[in-house]
């Protein structure tokens, strides 16, 4: 590449140093430097008379001393990072003397540092100048090139005087112009350049002793062959180009006309000096004749040239009056000494500036190569990118400018770039970049709903899916991504997209809602794990239920009974008919791909174009899936409560029936569940008899009536009560009541409808138990003259059992038939005649016994007054206890039994009395005395004669009986 393409720019800061001391100033004025080399952070001159001064960054001399006694200094080497400084003076007529000092190691008299070996260079004693020099790091190697044509390499510790060996490894006629090492894995090669060739030679290492060998059958002039010492190339100026050397020959070459007197690098630059063109043109003569020595200074000018050959751009170039005699570099700054003792400072701009002067000509490419080059990071190269897009933009190539913008993605805000191409004509870019932002994982919702719309305004189904389908981490906003597929139509891809990240109710919501394939949704649910199904079934239990009934309630009948299972597909093997050749290759390959595709969404066959209801694909079948639920073992949950499940059936009552029943055929149900499903069931058959005008209502009656008949059945009373009455279910009400011995609610319940055939058989099955049904009887028989035509005979068979069993005094019963001129005396003549007959007799009898009573209070009475106040003889002649004749001592009572007084084991007392009672009668009168007792003490609880007498059929003789006992007795006052 020709240097005349390159882009010329001006990266660096030109100074001229100028010496604040003046030893310093005349030293450089006076033009007596003889060499210059760097290091260490110092500068070293070397001069004519072999003194050595050594400077400071501000160029001041810090230090003198004579090195060489005899010639000039031609050549000088620091060894970076040490003290070691390598001087070589010339005399022509002697030989080169070559010095290593130790700057560190003064010594004590003189205060000169200290000298480490001397070593005088062999050039088999021709009188010719030393033309190139280098050295090794360690001083290990030396090479040598001298004007005639021969290189000398030493080699020894020259650091610590061991001695050194010198031998000539190359002698040719033409002059050495240049030498150079390159330690490259073990090898030291030594790179001689002449006048005419280039040549290198191994002399340390594999290959070591074999001839030199030429590269290249071109030389150079001296000082035109350096070392890049970064990448271990050697550089060779020629007036026609630059060369690359590398290990394995020439490399690159960058065309570069013009003559060069010197070469060097700094950093990643390349310097060159041109020394001045020797032809001038007429009117450059005219001019110098006009000038005269000045002008011609002027047109002798020098150019001073920076390159960057790996970036290809001129970093720095001017022209200098005064030729430049060498260059070197340290503290950071590149120094150019020129012949009449001039220092320029060359110093590098900024990355920051040099990349504004770019920017400023537009020159984004290079500014972008420059910046990766100096390793600038990630963010800042982002605003190269991003100004070279805008840049584009302008242009108006938007192509070019969105590539530039990608590349700035990490470090640009989206909405800067998106505003620009939101425009329609430019959709393809902005899809481009929304894509990118996603792959970055830098979009957020909005820019996924952009970039959906997009694809949706193009119709671009592919791309769409694509996206949706791409392989790693989600890269977007999951939610945003299923909305907008469904808004725009495109239910599969939603619904894979649901699928793919475990949204199960979005599924099933997008193929009730969306697609319309409740049975497709229904499928789905059934391969979910429990804990997941149940929510689904729940939330559209009544939609599947209005378009799947029967599968839909074999589903809750499967859960709700512990014996949900979830569904699996196995992929079935198709057998393919061979194929020879590369077709059976490809069957077999996308036999292959099918199986390990996932199986929701897998058909093939799907239509990938917004979907209606006709044309959405979710479960795949082609006959490549079964269910296989006989391989998976019934997953451990606890299935819910049945009640949770009975708001689903509305409106579904058969289902719902079905559902009850298989939920009550469940052993171990709980108590409360059980309670619900009966109660539940017992309501949906009264429901379902009274559909359709009564169509079937004695066989939903029937199931009714046999639910609640059967025993253990937990429905509360109450509950059957209600929900008969509100479904007009007169045996429910019957048969609860009658369970629960509500009998005269039974026969109340047949009274207020007016079934008077109900009520006399109601009367005949509970009167036996309930003979409170008689007197109600007969006031329904005797309410109306319908009804009492209807009872007939019963009228007379319920007074013959209310009189019979007391039930109503015959004053009640006369009440009773006189609310109303329903029932005539003819009715209640014999009934009436009966009772008087009976009463009177009654009457009859009750005054014969009060009469007795009379009598027989009357004698006792008589008794107890003989016995206190008449004299009483006693006949008895035999003991009372042991039946022996009487013998004295005897005791008498008044009861006219008589003991013999050791029989009674009693005490008399001093008047003949004796204290105790007879023995005979002492059982019956302790009998009395606790009746007595026991009648006193209850004669205070009257709660006990309350409860007698509200149990007791007649009351009169009740309280007659507890008269005698004394409850009705005033306590008397002590």
């Amino acid at each position: 590449m020709a240097l005349s393409s390159w882009k010329t720019f001006d990266f660096f800061e030109v100074s001229q140093v100028n010496p604040q001391d003046d030893e310093s100033k005349a030293f450089f004025e006076n033009n007596e430097i003889s060499c210059v080399c760097s290091g260490s952070e110092n500068l070293f001159l070397g001069s004519y008379d072999g003194i050595v001064r050594i400077l400071s960054p501000s160029f001041k001399i810090l230090r003198t001393f004579q090195a060489h006694d005899t010639g000039s200094i031609t050549h000088m080497k620091q060894v970076e990072g040490t003290s070691l400084l390598v001087t070589i003076s010339e005399d022509i007529s002697n030989e080169p003397v070559l010095k290593v000092w130790a700057l560190d190691k003064p010594v004590k008299k003189t205060g000169l540092p200290t000298c480490q070996s001397t070593l005088s260079i062999q050039n088999g004693r021709k009188p010719f100048p030393i033309s190139a020099f280098t050295a090794l790091d360690d001083l290990s190697q030396l090479a040598v090139g001298f004007a005639n044509g021969s290189v000398t390499v030493v080699r020894g510790d020259l650091v610590h005087d061991r001695g050194a060996k010198q031998r000539t490894v190359y002698e040719s006629e033409e002059p050495i112009t240049g030498v150079e090492f390159r330690d490259e894995s073990r090898v030291i090669t030594l790179y001689v350049s002449t006048t005419s060739r280039i040549l290198k030679l191994v002399i340390s290492g594999k290959g070591q002793g074999q001839a030199a060998r030429a590269i290249e059958d071109a030389g150079c002039a001296v000082g035109c062959m350096t070392l890049d010492e970064k990448n271990g190339d050697i550089i060779v100026v020629r007036d026609d180009a630059i060369y690359y050397y590398g290990i394995d020959g020439r490399g690159p070459c960058y065309a570069y006309d013009g003559p060069k007197s010197l070469v060097s690098v700094f950093g990643d630059y390349v310097v060159l000096v041109s020394p001045p063109t020797t032809t001038t043109s007429s009117k450059s003569n005219t001019l110098r004749r006009f000038g005269g020595a000045q002008a011609d200074e002027i047109f002798n000018t020098s150019t001073f040239t920076i390159l960057d050959t790996t970036l290809h751009f001129v970093a720095h170039s001017e022209s200098l009056v005064s030729q430049v005699k060498t260059l070197f570099s340290i503290w950071g700054d590149l120094f150019a000494l020129t012949q009449d003792g001039k220092i320029y400072r060359y110093h590098e701009k900024s990355l920051q500036q040099r990349l504004e002067i770019m920017y400023q000509r537009n020159l984004f490419v290079p500014a972008i190569n420059l910046a990766q080059k100096s390793g600038m990071d990630a963010q800042q190269q982002n605003v190269i990118f991003r100004k070279y897009g805008d840049f584009q933009y302008q242009r108006q190539d938007y192509d070019g400018a969105m590539q530039q913008y990608l590349k700035a993605i990490d470090n640009t805000e989206p909405s800067q770039v998106i505003r620009k191409f939101l425009d329609t004509q430019r959709i393809h870019n902005l899809i481009e970049y929304l894509e990118e932002l996603h792959e970055h994982h830098k979009a957020t919702a909005d820019h996924t709903t952009l970039l959906l719309n997009c694809y949706a305004k193009l119709k671009d189904i592919e791309k769409l899916e694509r996206f949706i389908k791409s392989p790693g981490d989600l890269k977007f906003d999951l939610d945003t991504a299923i909305s907008m597929c469904r808004q725009g139509g495109y239910y599969e891809q939603a619904a894979y997209l649901a699928t793919k990240h475990g949204e199960h109710e979005l599924v099933v919501d997008i193929l009730i809602e969306d697609s319309k394939k409740y049975a497709e949704a229904l499928q789905y649910i059934w391969h979910l794990e429990p804990e997941t199904a149940y929510p689904n079934l729940m939330k559209y239990a009544r939609v599947l239920l209005e378009n799947c009934p029967n599968e839909t309630t074999e589903l809750f009948v499967e859960y709700f009974t512990g014996r949900y299972q979830q569904k699996r597909d196995v992929v079935v093997p198709q057998v393919v008919p061979q194929q020879p050749g590369y077709a059976a290759g490809a069957v077999n390959a996308v036999q292959n791909l099918r199986d390990l595709l996932p199986l929701p969404y897998m058909n093939p066959s799907a239509v990938t174009s917004p979907a209606t209801q006709g044309n959405v694909a979710v479960a795949v079948s082609d006959g490549q899936l079964i269910e296989n639920p006989d391989q998976l073992a019934t997953p451990s949950y606890t299935p819910p409560q049945p009640r949770t499940a009975f708001s689903s059936f509305v409106d579904h009552p058969d289902e719902f029936i079905v559902f009850l029943e298989a939920c009550l055929k469940e052993k171990d149900l709980k108590e409360r569940d059980k309670i619900d499903l009966y109660t539940t069931l017992f309501e949906m058959y009264l429901h379902k008899s009274n559909e359709k005008k009564g169509v079937n209502r004695e066989k939903w009656e029937a199931k009714a009536k046999k639910l609640i008949e059967a025993k253990d059945i937990p429905i509360d009373t109450s509950n059957v009560l209600l929900l008969s009455h509100l479904s007009d279910f007169r045996d429910g009400t019957t048969l609860v009541r009658e369970q629960a011995g509500l009998r005269f609610d039974i026969f109340r319940s047949y009274t207020s409808a007016k079934d008077t055939r109900g009520a006399i058989k109601a009367l005949k099955k509970y009167g036996p138990e309930e003979p409170q049904l008689y007197p109600a009887a007969l006031s329904y028989f005797t309410s109306d003259p319908k009804i009492l035509e209807e009872a007939g005979d019963e009228l007379d068979a319920v007074l013959k059992k209310i009189d019979e069993d007391g039930l109503m005094a015959p004053l009640q019963v006369i009440q009773t038939l006189s609310t109303n001129a329903v029932a005539t005396m003819g009715m209640v003549k014999t009934y009436l005649q009966q009772t008087i007959e009976r009463e009177r007799k009654e009457i009859a009898s009750n005054r014969r016994l009060i009469s007795s009573y009379r009598n027989e209070t009357t004698d006792k009475r008589q008794e107890m007054a003989d016995l206190s106040s008449k004299p009483q003889t006693f006949n008895n002649t035999r003991c009372a206890f042991c039946g022996s004749p009487l013998t004295l001592p005897t005791v008498h009572f008044m009861c006219k039994h008589s003991f013999h007084q050791g029989c009674l084991n009693m005490e008399v007392g001093e008047n003949g009395q004796v204290e105790g009672a007879c023995t005979v009668c002492k059982k019956d009168n302790d009998t009395i005395r606790a009746i007595r007792k026991a009648q006193d003490e209850s004669a205070d609880r009257h709660d006990m004669f309350l409860d007698a007498l509200a149990r007791s059929h007649d009351k009169f003789s009740t309280i007659s009986e507890f008269f005698g006992r004394g409850v009705m007795e005033v306590p008397s006052v002590d």
